[in-house]
């Protein structure tokens, strides 16, 4: 029997069904899940989230004490951590800091604490710049300025893990989503491009604000959980100008962040908005920014067309040469890989899987996640393969097709995938 209950009236022994709240309120990478010990505990109540939905037959406390009432800890107890606790979570905040500080190179499932903390610090900092937007408040660009850094930092240890993260994790958010992400693809591409400190630093910078004006809107002041595919396209368009204005009244920000926002829907066959620009009008910031929005904005879904796979999407992107600076690009797919993090492939195996990390000596032969078998008709044991370490008959065929499979959908199976590969480093 499911049941919803107040954070504070959790108990050890209780089965958690569900948070009610996002991702980012609650330090978890499982939704279900039996509190076993007080460190546990602590650590939801340490949480934003305010309300869970347990499972009553499958907690011990409620099964041992009855349905009815069971047994409190004291008042002081039930909102102090245990010691142990509180020098476990400590601990975890000083090596996320630690780590966030630090650019030595690290493996996916050693950067996915970290990146995830700056996820949710960058959130909180986008949220509040967001909400005063919309309040028709000043925008203050410094408040989100230092997400930047920690981003930049997150990528050099690791260059798959932020996006990796952004593309498999968070949902129902759309705006921070595509701000986090499109930031995260900018700087991995200004890093891989050798650009200056300062130049990778407005990448970032740009990738974080460039939809802004969106903000503005008022068919998404309305709405929850905006759907940009349902706006008219006139209307949409009129984004661009919006943020810009609201950006350059800011006053401090470099002219290559505005002109990022203002240009990244030009293309260099004079095919984009809002001034029809096209070839070298269009500064090399804006051409980058173009690339890594239009990427982001495939996988979201975009004028009436459904979400893509993250290696359909890098396809379509190389089909439209005309419209993409051509050496940007082919450093752009170097970066996120031909078939990046998330993408569903068929192996020869004829094992469907999904790729969770790349192999830095080995690009085109990722780390891949299988899960569903086509010669059986059924969904099999996940399990991880190197390509690049293993038996060369096994090898990518190409994209996966999913459909009539009986499987999740697409954004849901990417979830669920991502965290069988992980769930040792999700524990932390």
């Amino acid at each position: 029997m499911l049941k919803q209950i107040a954070v504070s009236e959790l108990e050890v022994g209780m089965f958690v069904h569900k948070f009610e709240g996002s991702w980012f309120e609650h330090p978890f990478w499982k939704g279900k899940f039996l509190i076993e010990d007080a460190e546990r505990l602590a650590a939801i109540r340490e949480s934003r989230v305010r309300t869970v939905v347990i499972d009553t037959e499958k907690s011990r406390v409620l099964a041992t004490a009855g349905h009815d009432a069971p047994a409190r800890p004291s008042a002081a107890s039930a909102h102090a951590p245990a010691p142990a606790a509180n020098s476990r979570i400590n601990s975890i905040r000083q090596r996320t800091a630690v780590q966030v500080t630090s650019s030595q190179p690290v493996s996916m499932e050693q950067e996915l604490t970290a990146a995830a903390a700056i996820a949710e610090q960058a959130r909180d900092k986008l949220n509040k710049t967001i909400m005063a937007a919309s309040l028709g408040k000043a925008l203050d660009v410094r408040k989100v300025e230092p997400v930047v850094s920690d981003i930049l930092a997150s990528v050099r240890r690791n260059p798959q893990a932020f996006s990796g993260l952004m593309r498999c994790k968070l949902r129902n958010e759309k705006i921070f989503r595509h701000a986090l992400s499109v930031s995260g693809l900018m700087v991995a591409l200004a890093d891989r491009m050798r650009l200056s400190p300062p130049e990778i630093h407005n990448c970032g910078l740009a990738g974080l604000l460039l939809d802004i004006g969106v903000t503005y809107l008022p068919q998404v002041q309305t709405m929850q959980d905006p759907d940009f595919r349902h706006i008219p396209r006139h209307v949409w368009q009129s984004h661009v100008m919006l943020g810009y204005r609201a950006l350059k009244n800011d006053g401090d920000l470099p002219q290559a962040v505005l002109d990022a926002c203002l240009l990244h829907h030009e293309r260099l066959d004079g095919s984009g908005f809002p001034q029809g620009r096209s070839g070298d009008d269009i500064p090399i910031i804006a051409r980058m920014a173009a690339i890594c929005d239009s990427f982001e904005q495939r996988l979201g879904g975009y004028s009436g067309r459904a979400p893509m796979d993250p290696a359909q999407a890098v396809a379509e992107l190389r089909q439209r040469g005309a419209a993409f600076d051509e050496e940007i690009l082919r450093v752009f797919v170097e970066t996120v890989g031909l078939y990046p993090v998330g993408s569903f492939v068929v192996l020869a195996s004829r094992k469907l899987a999904m790729v969770i990390d790349e192999d830095r000596k080995d690009p085109l032969r990722p780390v891949v996640q299988a899960f569903y078998s086509l010669d059986s008709g059924e969904r099999i044991l996940p399990h991880r393969i190197a390509l690049a370490q293993g038996n060369d008959n096994e090898k990518i065929l190409g994209i996966a097709d999913l459909s009539g499979l009986g499987l999740p959908e697409d954004s849901q199976l990417r979830e669920l995938v991502f965290l069988s590969a992980f769930r040792n480093e999700a524990r932390h």
